[in-house]
């Protein structure tokens, strides 16, 4: 029988303008010291900049796609065998890649 507590995941924030999880989780990756809404004005400025040339597609789409672009696929981590240190490529779990893929 498990002893320790069921970990319930928080409801994704969404953003006001796009209402998408997508911005809303870039939003709070760019937010420092709990400034959102400098950070709000940072990202829909740089959607803005982004869609400036093309009427045609949907800045979201712009934004996912670029995510998607800059995510990893595979990550190497240390395995310790023996004395020695080995690098070892596995593959990124879909959470963590965008995430990763966001800081980039």
């Amino acid at each position: 029988m498990a002893r320790r507590k069921r970990v319930y995941t928080k409801p994704e924030k969404r953003d006001p303008k796009f209402d998408s999880p997508v911005v809303g989780r870039l939003i709070s990756k760019v937010m420092k010291d709990g400034k959102r809404s400098l950070s709000e004005r940072i990202v829909y400025a740089a959607i803005d900049r982004a869609n400036e040339g093309t009427d045609t597609i949907d800045p979201l789409e712009i934004l996912t796609r670029a995510i998607e672009n800059a995510k990893p696929r595979v990550e190497v981590k240390s395995r310790r065998v023996g004395g020695a240190t080995y690098q070892v490529p596995l593959e990124v779990d879909a959470t963590r890649s965008e995430s990763l893929g966001m800081r980039w």
